[in-house]
């Protein structure tokens, strides 16, 4: 079964081989509004039945609060024409599906990080989300063997987060 944004018969195993999280700046009740991020998908390998992705994920919030990095592979495994399907960017969001997976799998990560800086994390559907109020999304597709998202190597992403720590707080008093 395949969808716009969910290809069925591809594996996607993610393998992070690098998060990190950097404060850039402490300050008291300061509370992060959005975050930009620069992805970048790069094709490794490929062959009839599998395809090996590099990626990178960096979230900077706004203000600049705190700066979030993610490296590591993908390998999606399944039929040919599948596997280019969650490659392609999706009309309707703008990045390719596999991007989704990959931040799927690295959320958690991003959300601990976030949580030990003490700062808010960056929502669980920040690449997908309407509501959050994404803006600017720019990806290019560039050839067979690789995949750039937008021209500076980077997308811009913005999602509002602020009532995410507030809902939180108030549920817990």
């Amino acid at each position: 079964m395949t969808s716009g944004l969910h290809v069925s018969s591809v594996s996607v195993k993610v393998e992070t081989t690098s998060l990190s999280g950097t404060k850039l700046d402490v300050k008291g009740d300061v509370n992060v509004t959005g975050f930009d991020a620069k992805v970048k998908l790069d094709e490794k390998e490929r062959k009839s039945d599998q395809i090996v992705v590099g990626f990178g994920v960096q979230l900077s919030s706004k203000p600049a609060l705190v700066k979030l990095e993610v490296e590591g592979v993908a390998v999606l495994t399944g039929k040919e024409d599948d596997m280019k399907k969650m490659l392609e960017v999706n009309t309707e969001i703008r990045v390719p599906p596999v991007l989704l997976r990959i931040y799927q799998h690295i959320f958690a990560g991003l959300f601990l990080v976030s949580t030990v800086l003490n700062v808010d994390a960056p929502p669980a559907d920040l690449l997908q989300s309407r509501t959050q109020g994404i803006t600017g999304i720019n990806v290019e597709v560039a050839s067979e063997n690789a995949i750039i998202i937008d021209k500076n190597n980077g997308v811009t992403i913005q999602a509002d987060t602020s009532n995410i720590g507030k809902t939180e707080k108030a549920s817990s008093q």
